[in-house]
């Protein structure tokens, strides 16, 4: 009898201390003023909801260690260099927000490689809500008065469909590089992707890790460590179509300013990520190239998120 508890004692605190999780929720938010340098140029502010689950592993697969599936709502947001122009020969970049709501799903092998593919519906132009949510922003916080929204493009739906793939490249100690490749088919934004992640500090297999949302379990084995490290991020994109820049594909009016972006962006991404138990947080800064010629400056901001795992 003393055997029988005792076992079921340690059965317990096993399951105490796993400290797995199968579901996932946060936010992610982007804004330049995360930077502190009083600007409100381009790529203005994006603000991302996702709920993320862990499906029930194939036992019978020796390769696919992992599925998730995740659901998302989110909206980008953008303006001239300024929120705030004086008439529209001052709009170096199309006011224009992109408003939507999609799904992915990812597989994780077991060679720290995994695929995932997704599919967007959504909005750009008036529907997209851009000029409402950024005065009602500068309301609440006290920033300058907008002007400049009745310049952005006009309404077109967008269905969208994205593909990622990630692989493990090299690791040694705590240190290692991951290859990041990306390609985006729809009539809001098309492109292709490639880049590379460098992490260094204490890490996981990108199949349980902050980097690849990885980090939710359906299979109370798996040993899913504190992670806290340094990335830096460089990548290179091919840019197919971009509505935002050049107003709706099937539209014939697509709006009073519109550009041909520029085909080649790159862009650099610094910042710090932790995770441990339920909770992940992530800060990084991006400094990008222009996307358009016309563009007075660059584009620079910040992104933040907070997650939050439950069974």
């Amino acid at each position: 009898m003393k055997n029988y508890i005792l076992l079921l004692a340690l059965l317990v605190s096993a399951k105490a201390f796993a400290q797995n999780f199968k579901n996932e929720f946060g936010f992610r938010s982007e804004n330049d003023a995360y930077l502190g340098m009083g600007q409100d140029r381009y790529y203005t502010n994006g603000l991302f909801i996702t709920f993320r689950h862990a499906i029930r592993p194939n036992f019978h697969s020796t390769d696919i260690v992992k599925k998730t599936w995740e659901a998302e709502f989110g909206q980008y947001m953008y303006n001239a260099v300024s929120g705030s122009v004086r008439n529209i020969s001052d709009v170096d970049r199309p006011f224009a927000a992109y408003l939507y709501g999609g799904a992915k799903i990812n597989w994780f092998k077991r060679n720290e490689s995994n695929f995932q593919a997704g599919f967007q519906i959504g909005t750009i132009g008036p529907d997209s809500k851009g000029r409402e949510v950024q005065e009602a922003l500068h309301r609440i916080v006290g920033f300058y008065t907008i002007n400049g929204w009745q310049y952005q493009v006009n309404n077109e739906m967008g269905v969208n469909a994205s593909f990622n793939f990630d692989k493990l490249l090299f690791r040694k100690n705590n240190n290692d590089f991951i290859l990041n490749t990306s390609a985006n088919l729809g009539n809001t934004f098309s492109g292709l992707g490639v880049g590379i992640t460098y992490r260094t500090g204490a890490l996981n297999p990108i199949f349980s890790s902050i980097t690849t949302n990885s980090r939710i379990t359906n299979n109370q084995s798996d040993t899913v460590k504190r992670e806290s490290f340094f990335y830096a991020r460089p990548s290179l994109k091919f840019v197919g179509y971009n509505a935002t820049l050049q107003g709706g594909l099937f539209q014939k009016d697509k709006g009073p300013v519109v550009y041909t972006p520029n085909r080649l962006i790159f862009s650099q991404e610094f910042g710090l990520m932790y995770a441990k138990n339920r909770w992940s947080l992530n800060f990084g800064v991006i400094f990008q190239t222009k996307e358009l010629k016309e563009q007075i400056k660059s584009l620079q901001y910040g992104t933040a998120s907070i997650f939050y795992r439950f069974n």
